[in-house]
């Protein structure tokens, strides 16, 4: 039995839908990711099942409990908010606390907690500050430990690392990984911040809109798509998504992509038998970056490539890898090569295209068909 249960989940505020019969589970000790644009419910969602909101129809569960009518303070969860919310007239120790000391604990059991979560999240030197006193990294790391310190069934967190210069975004995100890994905890985390979804996550939901895209793990997020909005959400850079036309002659099944010059033919083989409705018809080509490659850059385990000369636009150098950005069926289309690899804007050179890796969608439908 899941230990998170959310079941046709409406909330409405007046005649405005803002979550659309939300269906989610996550076992026990699972890290469940909400991401989606700004406006697309995930922090309502969040409100709701931490009973901040109330729900309109549905229900939640937690530890096989419907919370639906419960009081916050009974649902036995732990918040952290982007704001942190700490008390600037309490020193840090007083604000891990102050929770417990709500709960009647005792000053020993106090003492003890603090120095735990303290010691997991090394601040133990900054017990005596004020929240004035500490950096926005430190303040998080308070925040967390506030959360800790009352061993909760359920974390919530509310896009946390928002208020982060981009190093110590990186630096607390692996922290709350190690966290996780070593608590085995069962968190619900928000952010609209797809990388941080991809590396904390067990399960990612996608929203729009109030409507629950996609469930699934981080792997099947970015690998398998439910629809365009995913493909185009999930991915720095995001995934190429080009008007084409699905065609079959006596070699079989192949993609045709215009250009200024005519046309780009990319044979398709792997996943020809899935395509055949799709035949002589339009459809958008999907293809990842790091799927469109020069030849000696592509994944030596590629068994269904094709190959296609292309005029070189713009080449955007990142330290690691060559952004190459090129047209095609009047959309950018933005390949990754190797550092090292020789190209500049002007040239005309072969991409290679990973097929095994490409995704075909119904542009009526938005839905991925292969």
């Amino acid at each position: 039995m899941a230990f998170l249960e959310i079941n046709q989940l409406h909330k409405s505020y007046g005649p405005v839908d803002v979550l659309k019969g939300i269906n989610i589970a996550i076992e026990e000790g699972g890290f469940l990711v909400l991401v989606g644009p700004s406006g697309c419910g995930k922090s309502t969602l969040l409100n709701t099942i931490a009973g901040l909101e109330d729900i309109t129809s549905g229900a939640i569960k937690i530890d096989g409990s419907v919370v639906n009518d419960l009081h916050p303070s009974k649902r036995d969860i732990a918040m952290v908010f982007q704001s942190y919310a700490l008390y600037p007239s309490m020193n840090v120790r007083d604000n891990i606390a102050f929770g417990l000391e709500m709960r009647g604990a005792s000053k020993e059991e106090r003492a003890d907690a603090v120095a735990g979560v303290a010691d997991m999240l090394q601040i133990g030197h900054l017990l005596d500050r004020r929240p004035g006193q500490l950096s926005g990294g430190q303040r998080q790391r308070v925040a967390m430990g506030r959360a800790l310190v009352r061993d909760p069934k359920l974390f919530l967190f509310d896009e946390p690392l928002s208020n982060l210069d981009a190093k110590l975004r990186v630096d607390m995100r692996t922290e709350i990984k190690r966290l996780h890994q070593k608590l085995s905890a069962t968190i619900v985390y928000v952010t609209h911040d797809q990388i941080e979804a991809m590396t904390l996550a067990t399960q990612i939901a996608v929203l729009k809109d109030g409507v629950l895209q996609q469930v699934g793990s981080p792997d099947e997020v970015y690998n398998t798509p439910a629809n365009l909005f995913v493909a185009d959400f999930m991915g720095s850079p995001t995934m190429n998504l080009i008007p084409a036309k699905l065609e079959k002659n006596d070699a079989g099944v192949h993609v045709e992509l215009s250009r200024e010059s005519g046309s780009i033919i990319l044979p398709v083989r792997e996943k020809a038998g899935a395509l055949d409705k799709l035949i002589g018809k339009n459809i958008v080509f999907g293809i990842r970056p790091e799927d469109v490659t020069d030849a000696e850059g592509q994944d030596a385990a590629a068994t269904d490539v094709a190959q296609a000369e292309c005029h070189v636009e713009v080449v955007e150098p990142t330290g690691a890898d060559k952004y190459v950005v090129t047209h095609l069926g009047g959309k950018e289309l933005i390949a990754r090569m190797r550092a090292g690899f020789g190209v500049n804007p002007g040239d005309k050179m072969p991409f290679n295209f990973n097929m095994g890796k490409a995704h075909f969608f119904d542009p009526a439908s938005e839905m991925r068909v292969a």
